[in-house]
């Protein structure tokens, strides 16, 4: 079984410059969830590695997250999709820490965890950070234009990587991809 890497804000559920602090503000992308109920049919198995400076700065606790994946989850499976793991960075840009995307520790740990290799594994993103922490583990990106997406992409308007204009868009060419 393959595995496929998403980020979470931006790539499943609608992104916020002010973050997402509680379930009600988790919003599902349209298609998303569809997406990756698709994709578990199909027999990937989904991991989230998400950045969450929320709870560095104060925005939300850990209780608070647990509720907003609690709901997440409980979409997916209403959705008829299932995510193997949900791998957060809860610090801040100025921690210095190793997990936070772009840096690739998110991508380490859950490959040391399920003790995979990541070379080529499809990553799944919307912003710069998600492909640098990709590129570095050596990982295949895949840019989405939703969330961030559309501010990337004018940042970096050459792009060598497959880019979807929603998570629906992606998996379809991922299932295709390795029919």
């Amino acid at each position: 079984m393959s595995f496929i890497i998403l980020d979470r804000d931006g790539v499943i559920n609608e992104d916020s410059d002010a973050y997402i602090k509680c379930p009600e503000e988790w919003i599902p992308i349209p298609g998303s969830l569809e997406a990756i109920a698709l994709l578990s049919r199909r027999g990937f198995k989904l991991v989230v590695l998400t950045n969450q400076s929320g709870l560095a700065r104060g925005l939300f606790d850990t209780a608070a997250l647990d509720r907003i994946h609690a709901k997440m989850l409980a979409a997916i499976t209403q959705a008829g999709g299932r995510l193997e793991a949900i791998f957060h960075c809860p610090h801040g840009p100025e921690d210095g820490c190793a997990c936070r995307k772009p840096k690739p520790g998110l991508f380490r740990a859950f490959a040391e965890r399920y003790g995979v290799d990541l070379h080529q594994i499809p990553a799944v993103g919307d912003s710069y950070r998600d492909l640098e922490a990709a590129w570095a583990v050596g990982a295949a990106p895949i840019l989405l234009e939703t969330g961030k997406g559309q501010r990337t992409l004018a940042r970096h308007p050459d792009l060598d990587i497959p880019i979807f204009p929603n998570l629906y868009a992606a998996a379809q060419h991922l299932i295709h991809d390795h029919a």
